[in-house]
């Protein structure tokens, strides 16, 4: 009788899509965090479980890339958000899950609308948009597309200003008249500050300046260090520092009845520059056979199938990704609810007849198409906890 081989010699097994953590749609994820900030305020919006103590003026300060582990590991660089943390002596921040896939315009769109992406439609870093048979970058939001048929619903500072709550969002200037600001998170007026310090004075002053406020502010940076050098870096680490020095900005300047929740869009894992952890398509015959389309990013792909070729991609998608990734259907994803309890049937078919996510600290790049991308350090968009969790800091007056 032959004997086992050594379990370090088993070829892995496929990664069962049943395991992938799903996010906590309606419970505590980034679309649950507007609606109960509504709530508190005292105005109707889409419903959440997320309980939030009222508070007349509320602003949300969100740090691209801001992930909750990696906050949590690196508390020297952070003493004050650290401070906000729950294993501090008056810290009450929780985790949130920012809702699949954990990339930015996903998770923008999903604060700002408080709907899941099978609702708001924004599936990805890059999606089939149906009409065309094109991939669009709905970050760039290229190829063009009108922005209010693809994402229709109103946003929650829509909402907030049409029930004369003061609403405003203090950003950069660029970012005033974007497809995704216009869809995502739109609604009373636009702040364009280009220095992130003034960004939190102005902040302070909007909340300031009404009875009832909702104010939201941004900054990029922590995230464009995590892709370019990666989180064990010195540059990661500095900026870091300076978030943590913005947020303690802001914090001091709160008028009274106000609530300061600090959040992200997603957290970020660094992918290992070997071939064992980058799966090229380009390079790879068996991954680019029968896929049409290849859409996500590194850590999260859709696949759209070449007509009658679906269940081949996924069959071989699952074998050579097998212990690396979490590969399902389309049909399979939807009713895992990976995209939130309903998928509207506008997104139904922007989401791939193939859905790879990644697991581990793997991911599947493109070194033709996507040069760039493929090159970065820091990667985003699965369902790991690296990935998935961000926090949910609060300061109150």
């Amino acid at each position: 009788m032959a004997q086992a081989a050594p379990a370090d010699q088993q070829e892995p097994l496929p990664l069962d899509p049943r395991t992938a953590p799903v996010p906590r749609y309606g419970q505590a994820s980034l679309s649950d965090l507007l609606p109960a900030i509504a709530t508190a305020q005292g105005l109707k919006g889409p419903e959440t479980a997320l309980s939030l103590q009222p508070a007349d003026r509320a602003c949300v300060f969100l740090v691209d890339g801001m992930g909750w582990e990696a906050l949590r590991a690196h508390p020297e660089e952070a003493p004050f958000l650290t401070s906000l943390l729950p294993s501090s002596l008056n810290g009450t921040g929780t985790a949130l899950t920012a809702g699949f896939p954990s990339t930015t315009a996903t998770s923008l769109a999903s604060v700002g609308t408080g709907l899941p992406p099978g609702r708001h439609g924004l599936p990805g870093y890059t999606a089939l948009d149906p009409d065309t048979g094109r991939l669009m970058n709905q970050l760039r939001w290229q190829p063009w597309t009108d922005p209010f048929a693809w994402q229709p619903y109103p946003t929650v500072f829509q909402l907030a200003h049409a029930a004369g709550i003061e609403a405003s969002q203090v950003s950069a200037p660029h970012f005033e008249n974007t497809p995704l600001t216009r869809v995502a998170l739109s609604g009373g007026t636009f702040h364009g500050v280009l220095s992130a310090e003034d960004r939190m004075d102005v902040a302070a002053a909007q909340l300031a300046a009404a009875d009832r406020a909702l104010v939201y502010t941004y900054y990029a940076e922590l995230d464009g260090h995590g892709h370019r050098y990666g989180m064990d870096s010195d540059a990661w680490r500095g900026q870091l520092m300076y978030v943590d020095r913005l947020a303690q900005r802001l914090a001091e300047q709160l008028p009274p009845r106000s609530a300061l929740y600090i959040t992200a869009d997603h957290g970020m894992v660094d992918v290992p520059s070997t071939p064992e952890a980058r799966f090229d398509v380009d390079e790879d015959w068996e991954l680019n056979a029968g896929v049409a389309q290849l859409g996500g990013e590194g850590r999260m792909r859709h696949l759209y199938a070449v007509p009658g070729a679906a269940r081949d991609v996924h069959y071989v998608w699952q074998e050579v990704l097998a212990g690396h990734a979490w590969v399902a259907t389309r049909d399979e994803a939807i009713e895992l609810g990976w995209f939130g309890p309903q998928v509207d049937d506008r997104v139904r078919a922007r989401i791939g007849d193939v859905v790879a996510a990644m697991s581990g600290d793997a991911a599947v790049v493109a070194t033709e198409r996507e040069p760039k991308e493929s090159a970065l350090i820091g990667m985003h968009g699965s369902a790991t906890p690296a990935e998935q969790f961000v926090p949910l800091l609060e300061v109150r007056t």
